[in-house]
């Protein structure tokens, strides 16, 4: 497990900033980052073991990752339970001990750990449908377009998951608060490259209610 402690913000970040460049490697190294370190406040539990056909949605995340893609995946979370079991599927782990500070240190925390990386995938833990075609295809298209933001998108409407090049990796480091990539979107529309898939795929579950109506659609 790498600690938070092992990382001194935000003096640390300055230097991966400049170690990072501008220049491209020759074989593009790809990493998977999986944020799982939400309080669930709107679950009113930990929504990471709410079950979906059958299995625990952290489960569902974890072999949602095309392990063949990416050349390392990191796990960000706050839970034991979590850690034990990305640990089960050879991935590495960051733990979180200030969760309570927002999804921005989750991304920091995750992005300065993969920084050797020319691009990172960001997943978040609470999409049951998930997919590694969908994965494959966003890795496919950033390879084909290795300077633009990658993301998924349904009807003209972003979602989860999306992958950013490394020069980008200052602005992600940037963040603070309860934000994540969406905010470094926003801010370069023009670097967007979307990937379309279904509406189903894209949906997130913050509440017991949302999961359950994605079980009906079943």
């Amino acid at each position: 497990m790498v600690n938070a402690d092992a990382f001194s913000f935000p003096k640390k970040w300055v230097i991966l900033m400049v170690k990072w460049g501008c220049g491209r490697m020759e074989n593009q190294k790809l990493g998977c980052l999986i944020l799982a370190a939400g309080c669930s406040s709107r679950f009113q539990s930990n929504k990471l073991t709410a079950l979906f056909e059958g299995k625990p949605l952290i489960r569902r995340t974890l072999e949602a990752v095309p392990t063949d893609v990416f050349s390392c995946v990191t796990v960000v979370t706050q839970y034991d339970g979590v850690e034990a079991l990305a640990r089960e599927f050879g991935f590495a782990c960051v733990r979180n001990d200030r969760p309570d500070l927002g999804q921005s240190r989750s991304v920091a925390l995750g992005t300065a750990a993969m920084a050797d990386c020319d691009g990172i995938a960001f997943v978040v833990a609470d999409q049951p449908l998930l997919s590694q075609e969908l994965l494959r295809r966003i890795a496919a298209e950033w390879r084909a377009h290795p300077d633009c933001i990658v993301g998924a998108a349904h009807a003209g409407k972003r979602g989860n998951p999306n992958l950013f090049p490394k020069r980008f990796f200052p602005e992600l480091l940037a963040l603070t608060g309860d934000v994540g990539g969406s905010s470094v979107i926003r801010a370069h529309p023009e670097c967007f490259r979307s990937v379309e898939t279904d509406a189903a795929s894209l949906t997130d579950v913050d509440t017991p209610q949302a999961l359950e109506v994605l079980r009906g659609r079943r």
